[in-house]
């Protein structure tokens, strides 16, 4: 049995349901399971491995709700950088359908290094496009490869421009295909205990870019399997516009039409959402997945994420695509969730402790592991960010430390660990040669701007 000790924290915020947090505090882990929280003088003294993180804040590893990771290689695109979101997609898709399946393997792992460097322990990721012999299987080999807590959510895209949608015809596939591929991948690769590091879900674009009978039948086969279901949805004013132009009904309507509303079903953005809306979401359960600075970057407006929270909507943080926030840095969405909502409602209309709930417990409920992962407490897995209050970032914070995580500048962690192991210590990724890796990286991105000259 594998133990580990984590002791001496500057403070230790377990994000339980007391909201402990604990000075002196620390953990102590066999196999990946935390058996113990409390001040380290009562905590067991040895194990296998112990980390002495004096002068550290801890916190339950970060759990982030959407991405697309082959952005990373498409990464401040000139003709996208102004450009609204029906726009900054016309201007991106050419580019990615010169990809192809060693690209979705390296920008996976960039944007999963950068994710775990930032505190983030478990991500999901929405991959919708499958260009030049490319599947959801590259960037799974990513996530095993570097050893973060994945869900990889099996996207799809079948409605090209020919038949009205916003997609050239080359990045869709028949509906056939994608239902097949779709029973492949949730065969091959879900793992639906507990503490699974990897799990399968089921993930169509937007409702302007496949049908509503690839929806309903989606939504029928994750079901049949017991994996969840995700989409984008509400994200910004033309996305409002083209449903009600389109199918006579708002976006919420539109989805709950097609039986994507409920507990196992989660909405990236939701920029959108009326006082009804947000209602019907907060009854059915239905989660969102707020990404506050993509939000920001394609101007797509302030989510009403305070009045999410007020009436029992589920809510967790992404980072959005590599390409519409140009970052894959966890902690600093939380930070602009905070800024974003004090801008809407006040100075008072979020703290920094609720922030960093969202990036914990939000993101484990949305993701429907809020029995394993999100907070640090017996029985839950061993994912953990520690973060160096020595750095310049945290200079006179000693007042308060654990807010100062979100208040201050975001700084990167100085040690993660995932399920007990160590994958990030003094900064560093333990488990890939990240110089190398992005020397391959920059290789892949510099052969794709030659070929779009």
């Amino acid at each position: 049995m594998a133990t580990l000790l984590v002791r001496n924290a500057t403070v230790l915020a377990t994000m339980d349901d007391a909201g402990r947090e604990i000075a002196g505090g620390g953990f102590h882990a066999a196999d990946g399971v935390i058996t113990a929280v409390a001040t380290t003088a009562d905590l067991p003294a040895t194990a296998d491995t112990v980390l002495d993180l004096s002068g550290h804040v801890v916190v339950p590893g970060l759990v982030n709700t959407h991405h697309h990771l082959y952005q990373s290689l498409t990464r401040a695109v000139p003709a996208g950088q102004d450009a609204l979101l029906f726009g900054w997609l016309k201007a991106l898709y050419p580019i990615w359908a010169r990809m192809g399946p060693e690209h979705f393997r390296v920008s996976a792992l960039t944007g999963l290094a950068e994710m775990m460097l930032s505190g983030c322990t478990t991500s999901s990721d929405h991959l919708y496009l499958f260009p030049n012999g490319a599947r959801l299987d590259d960037e799974i080999e990513a996530a095993l490869e570097i050893g973060i807590r994945f869900h990889a959510m099996r996207g799809s895209m079948s409605k090209g421009a020919s038949k009205g949608g916003l997609p050239p015809d080359s990045l869709v596939e028949t509906e056939d295909r994608i239902l097949e591929d779709s029973r492949r991948v949730i065969e091959t690769f879900h793992d639906a205990t507990r503490l699974a590091m990897l799990r399968v879900g089921l993930a169509p674009c937007t409702p302007f870019t496949v049908s509503a009978d690839l929806m309903r039948e989606t939504a029928a086969l994750a079901r049949s399997y017991g994996v969840r279901l995700h989409t984008h949805t509400a994200e910004n004013g033309e996305d409002v516009v083209y449903c009600r132009e389109t199918f006579g009904m708002t976006p919420v309507e539109y989805v709950e039409s097609l039986g994507w509303t409920g507990a196992d079903t989660w909405h990236a953005h939701c920029v959108k959402l009326g006082p009804v809306e947000i209602g019907r979401f907060a009854a059915s359960r239905t989660g969102v997945a707020h990404c506050p600075c993509s939000n920001m970057r394609l101007g797509s407006g302030i989510a009403p994420v305070r009045a999410m929270i007020d009436a029992g909507v589920p809510v967790g943080l992404g980072v959005d695509g590599s390409a519409s926030t140009d970052s894959g840095h966890l902690l600093n969405e939380a930070r602009q969730a905070m800024l974003l909502q004090r801008v809407a409602g006040g100075a008072a209309a979020m703290t920094a402790r609720e922030a960093l709930r969202l990036a914990t417990r939000g993101g484990a409920e949305v993701l429907g592991r809020d029995d394993a992962i999100g907070r640090l407490a017996p029985g839950f897995a061993a994912d953990f960010a520690a973060y160096d209050t020595a750095t310049i970032d945290m200079a006179g914070a000693e007042w308060d430390p654990l807010a100062a995580l979100v208040l201050c500048g975001p700084q990167r962690a100085a040690h993660v660990g995932i399920g007990g192991r160590i994958v990030v210590s003094e900064g560093k990724l333990t488990t890939i040669d990240l110089p190398v890796h992005l020397e391959q990286h920059r290789r892949l991105a510099k052969t794709l701007i030659e070929a779009c000259r």
